[in-house]
């Protein structure tokens, strides 16, 4: 006969006695803790080590001299074969592309073969950013000098350069400048707008901003940021819209590169359709 203080636990005759808390068997479900936000688990930090050691890898390889200058060489947009970097680096051709292969795997630069030729670019325009903010806080950390000049010791890359697609130096800041005061561009610390004024402008110099998907997809470009200049300290204009504008001038004969640097000119057409269009004002005017 059972004891009447025998208690059954429902998986068979097994009982206990008294208060003992019967086996639990079967499925066991265990409840997260609570937190206020239902997507806690998004929020919750992923992989830190993982990241902090792609962090490292980035800055070794962008860090190293030889490839700072391939670097520095690609920041006007253009494609170079190995050899012309090895050059720009002083290394031989077989140093230059065992950097480049290095860089490639790592995801700063990319490879396109045309014929015979392979020739190097930038892998997007977050490299060139990445660069141009190390130059930065390089060029601010350096208390060497009583009175250190502010980017480039080149006046010309001072005074106008291409940033990857964009221009920079004090023509990209006089540009961002003009589109502000006169409405048609919008900037904050580090968003943009391009106003309908502003669509309307950059639509009588040939650009057309309504063809420009912005904000859409992983791989879809801004249409409009500030970006720290270098040498300005001051922001330029970056996103498709200045990109656009970078291309446009070149095309038009508005701006020419200068050989073998980043620098550009202005031309005195460039120099009409910038302050009659835009309404920048060069010194002199």
């Amino acid at each position: 006969m059972r004891d009447p203080r025998a208690i059954t636990d429902g998986c068979g005759d097994q009982s206990v006695r008294g208060d003992t808390v019967p086996p639990i068997r079967g499925k066991v479900i265990r409840w997260p803790p609570k937190h206020p936000d239902r997507e806690w688990r998004k929020l919750m930090p992923r992989n830190n080590m993982s990241n902090s050691a792609r962090f490292a890898e980035i800055a070794a390889l962008a860090g190293e001299p030889a490839r700072v200058g391939m670097l520095h060489a690609l920041m006007d947009g253009r494609a170079l074969t190995a050899s012309e970097l090895a050059r720009v680096a002083s290394v031989t051709p077989q140093t230059a592309s065992e950097h480049l292969a290095k860089m490639a795997a790592a995801g700063l630069v990319q490879v396109e073969k045309q014929g015979r030729h392979r020739y190097h670019r930038l892998a997007s325009p977050v490299v060139a950013q990445m660069m141009e903010s190390i130059m930065l806080v390089a060029s601010r950390l350096d208390t060497v000098r009583p009175a250190p000049v502010n980017g480039p010791r080149d006046a010309a890359l001072r005074a106008a350069r291409t940033c990857y697609d964009h221009l920079a130096g004090h023509l990209g800041v006089a540009l961002a400048d003009a589109l502000v005061s006169g409405g048609h561009v919008e900037l904050s610390h580090d968003a943009g707008v391009v106003t309908d004024a502003g669509v309307a402008l950059f639509g009588r110099i040939g650009i057309d901003v309504t063809s420009f998907s912005a904000g859409r997809g992983k791989t879809a470009r801004v249409l409009c940021r500030p970006c720290l200049d270098w040498s300005e300290r001051r922001s330029h204009l970056a996103g498709a819209v200045a990109t656009a504008l970078c291309t446009r001038s070149l095309e038009e004969g508005w701006i020419r590169r200068i050989e073998g640097t980043r620098a550009v000119t202005v031309t005195a057409k460039g120099q009409r359709v910038f302050c009659e269009a835009i309404g920048v004002r060069f010194s002199g005017q």
